[in-house]
This record gives C-alpha cells, sequence and structure tokens, in this order.
C-alpha cells in the first residue's frame, strides 16, 4: 500500500525563513571552495598565512550560521504548532 496524497493543507516547503536559513547553510560552502579568494600568503595575522587564518575563521563563521538557520527554522515549527487550525465557518450552521 502506499502512502495518501497530500493535501496541502499544511505549510508550504519553501518559506521565506527557510530560505534565508538556506542561504545560513550555503555561504559557508562559496566561502571555502571559492578557492581563488584566499589562496594567497598576505596578509598574515600574528604570523599565519592569509590562507590558513582564512579556513580556521570560516569554522567559526560556519558554527554562527548553522546555529542562526538551526534557531530560524525551530522558530518557524514552533510557529506552525500555535497557529490554529483553519476556521470553521461562523453561525448556526442552518441552511437558509
Amino acid at each position: 500500500m502506499s502512502a495518501p496524497p497530500p493535501t496541502g493543507k499544511g505549510h508550504p516547503a519553501v518559506t521565506p525563513a527557510r530560505i534565508v536559513a538556506g542561504l545560513c547553510l550555503f555561504a559557508p560552502f562559496v566561502g571555502i571552495l571559492w578557492v581563488d579568494s584566499y589562496a594567497r600568503i598576505e596578509p598574515r595575522l600574528i604570523g599565519v598565512p592569509f590562507f590558513y587564518w582564512y579556513q580556521m575563521l570560516w569554522v567559526l563563521v560556519s558554527a554562527a550560521l548553522t546555529m542562526v538557520a538551526y534557531r530560524i527554522v525551530r522558530r518557524e515549527q514552533a510557529g506552525a504548532r500555535r497557529a490554529p487550525a483553519e476556521p470553521e465557518a461562523t453561525g448556526s450552521g442552518e441552511a437558509r
């Protein structure tokens, strides 16, 4: 047996909050994989070449951005749980 098709009553899969969270998770990939931007020795920081301290900086930045993305998604999920169900029709329910 297969699962029933989605009814579309849930929240949309792509929301602005999820886009921001995705960008937070995508930024470290761009920063690290774009090697030409940091493939040099100068400027040095406390004698450490730029190539090394730039990558170590991205470790901290990645951790911070991952935390931000996590909190954004958690806040969105908590808001979805707190949102009331679709309002029922008001009135006596009698046909007129």
